[in-house]
């Protein structure tokens, strides 16, 4: 694979490339962690879920590089570990009716949905090898996000006691962590064109209906995913210090079960 760590010459990451015509700016030179990105597009969410863990439990038993894992799923309904089935609004076979699947799990939160049109993102990251307590890194998470939105002229902000981000008092993002002698999984989701009446089937984070919001109702236009994919890479590089290698979906599934 590769080296944890390599020292490299690195062009300043809030520098634009077309200002870069200095020696200063060629010469900056930053430890930057190596880590891997797995950017499949879509992929089902009970396969995802099952590598996310794997990939957890990978790194809880011996050092392996920081891993990020963005993707898109089928309609899902996710129950934290807190979460009792009074948070889904709708009957079973009113869900069914609609394709939504419902998954418990072990992360913090209540309920929330994950659905085509939502970006979401799993860093699988050791918080001591990153030098972070939990609440840092629920903070960088959130920064990752409102600058993502900055970029598509959204000003977004957080919320007192409400982990996520938020526009206009809507939420536009949520996020809900599990850390496991200092693992992380799970993770973050950005809504930019999800069907947002999904929503209503639950009570999202405990928050009441019509709570969220998405990029493409905000901005009355078409969102660009791949452009908000590429800024998310490119924020958590400049956030958290790291080199994201790409990494084949079916090398990272290879992978686990050698293990």
């Amino acid at each position: 694979m590769f080296s944890n760590y390599r020292i490299k010459a690195n062009i300043r990451k809030n520098t634009p490339a077309a200002a870069v015509d200095t020696m200063a700016d060629l010469c900056y030179f930053s430890s930057m962690q190596q880590a891997l990105l797995i950017n499949p597009g879509h992929l089902d969410y009970a396969k995802s879920l099952d590598l996310m863990q794997k990939l957890a439990q990978l790194k809880v038993r011996r050092s392996f590089p920081q891993v990020l894992f963005l993707v898109e799923h089928e309609p899902v309904i996710t129950l934290g570990y807190r979460a009792g089935d009074q948070e889904i609004l709708i009957p079973e076979k009113e869900l069914q009716s609609k394709g939504i699947k419902v998954f418990k799990i072990e992360r913090g939160g209540l309920a929330t949905y994950h659905g085509p049109g939502q970006l979401v993102g799993y860093p699988i990251f050791d918080l001591r090898e990153a030098n972070l307590g939990l609440p840092k890194f629920v903070r960088l998470l959130e920064e990752v996000i409102i600058s993502s939105l900055t970029d598509f002229g959204l000003d977004s902000e957080r919320k007192p006691g409400f982990p996520g981000v938020w526009v206009n008092n809507k939420k536009i993002a949520s996020i809900g962590l599990s850390a496991r002698r200092w693992i992380t999984s799970h993770g973050l989701a950005i809504n930019y064109a999800p069907d947002l009446s999904h929503f209503d089937c639950i009570n999202p984070c405990g928050l009441g209906e019509g709570t969220m919001t998405s990029m493409a109702r905000l901005l009355n236009t078409v969102v660009d995913h791949h452009r908000l994919r590429k800024r998310v890479i490119w924020e958590f590089e400049r956030l958290f210090d790291l080199e994201l290698e790409p990494w084949p979906l079916k090398e990272a599934e290879e992978t686990v079960l050698k293990q």
